[in-house]
């Protein structure tokens, strides 16, 4: 035996595979975001002494899998004889990682086919069905595209509630768009503190400047190892979530509220540009990391720990920026894993805590100033029905509109009511964007 190829020896890739499997199992079974899940598995489970590049590939397989689950599970049904028993364990889920790879990540079929069967081998209930992991997935190799080709992929991999929602209110044609925006991999979205130095951090990370000021790359590799990241010159943010704050207008040498603020890029755009931030969140841990981000980057905020629905100071802000709790339905490019957590309880639970929300933030803006209320949410019920209702309940609020010019002149982003509207299929061409609300409300003086 070679003494450096133990019997028990892992091989190439198979702590991908297997935490990828892991992965959905926490998504799909245990009702994990795929964030925290893929935390726990780094730490703990068979990606803590994996490479960088198996941890990088197991979540990229997972993620895939994700946005395609409809597919993936038509695909594999054509495949199967019937469905697999519960006593199969992750079985099912090393079948959709190997789908994945096969049909949309150019994964040699043998290459994905051996890693599945391996893959099943190590778990004590799979391994009783690897011949049937060989057979399902050789035969997914041979017909699967074909099967594919044949499919409504954009209808199969969006849960039915949303496709109602989306096609209700942006039409069937603009939907498709949204869902081919979710299935490729976003690029990475940076805010430079210094509006002077933007150009200056594009030419060093080789990124392209959007219309509104972001700065976008490709294939960044590690965050923390990128120029500037150590010196605190930029933050991460998708271009959309950079957007709604600028509704509040010239702030520089004000006094701005910032609800349910943590993870704080909104508190550094207010920040950056002058403003003096009190950062709200009801979550202690959430505002260290707060904290932690404002450090870095050198910029100042008061923090404090209080429910946004309560908060009671004493005090009045001539702006307040609420950035409230949601489906986050809008960022499913980055968490393909919102398509399958949420529901239409979730959003209509979470509607009637914005209206809450809302409606207290209205009581901390000062006679003369302005609210600017936003979600990450595509659901009209998160965003411009919260809106219109509190315009009916609170008539000493009038709606803002908004400019084109004030959100980068991006093509469609503004509503005919003047609202912000954002959608994932947004610069397209450039990578796409989250989607995001956003409305500006006064109160007169």
């Amino acid at each position: 035996m070679n003494d450096f190829a133990p019997e028990n020896a892992v091989a190439p890739g198979l702590a991908a595979r297997r935490g990828a499997a892991e992965l959905l199992g926490a998504v799909l079974t245990r009702r994990r975001p795929l964030d925290e899940a893929f935390t726990v598995e780094t730490a703990s489970g068979h990606l803590r002494d994996a490479s960088p590049r198996d941890r990088a590939f197991a979540r990229q397989i997972a993620a895939t899998t994700l946005r395609r689950l409809g597919s993936i599970d038509h695909v594999l049904a054509q495949m199967l004889d019937k469905e697999l028993p519960k006593r199969a364990g992750p079985t099912q889920n090393i079948l959709r990682a190997g789908a994945a790879e096969i049909l949309f990540l150019g994964v040699a079929a043998h290459a994905a086919v051996d890693s599945g069967v391996e893959t099943a081998a190590h778990d004590s209930a799979a391994r009783h069905f690897k011949s049937l992991v060989n057979a399902v997935l050789r035969r997914l190799a041979r017909e699967g595209k074909a099967t594919l080709d044949a499919l409504d992929t954009e209808r199969l991999d969006t849960p039915g509630w949303l496709w109602e929602s989306w096609v209700g209110t942006y039409g069937e044609a603009t939907t498709r768009a949204i869902v081919r925006a979710h299935y490729a991999d976003p690029p990475l979205d940076i805010s430079v503190k210094r509006a002077d130095e933007r150009e200056r951090w594009a030419a060093e990370l080789n990124a392209e400047i959007l219309a509104a000021g972001t700065l976008r790359l490709k294939g960044a590799g590690r965050i923390e190892a990128l120029p500037g990241f150590a010196e605190g010159a930029w933050w991460v943010q998708d271009a959309a979530a950079a957007l709604p704050a600028r509704l509040l207008g010239d702030v520089a040498g004000r006094d701005v509220l910032d609800l349910c603020a943590a993870p704080g890029g909104k508190t550094a755009e207010l920040a950056g540009v002058g403003a003096r931030v009190t950062a709200l969140d009801r979550s202690g841990p959430r505002l260290e990391r707060l904290k932690e981000n404002l450090a870095r980057l050198n910029l100042e905020a008061e923090t404090v720990v209080a429910d946004a629905s309560s908060f009671a100071p004493g005090r009045i802000w001539s702006h307040v920026l609420l950035d409230a709790p949601c489906t986050a339905t809008g960022t499913a490019r980055r968490h393909p894993d919102v398509l399958h957590l949420k529901s239409p309880a979730d959003r209509d639970k979470l509607a009637r805590l914005q209206t809450k929300l809302l409606a207290h933030a209205a009581t901390l803006v000062a006679p003369g100033g302005t609210l600017v209320y936003c979600t990450c949410s595509l659901e009209p019920e998160e965003g411009v029905a919260r809106v219109e209702e509190f315009l009916d309940t609170h008539t000493g609020f009038c709606r803002e509109p908004a400019r084109a010019a004030e959100l980068g002149s991006i093509d469609g982003i503004v509503t005919a009511a003047g609202d912000l509207r954002s959608l994932p299929c947004h610069l397209g061409e450039q990578g796409g964007m989250d989607g995001f609300y956003a409305a500006r409300l006064v109160r007169p003086g």
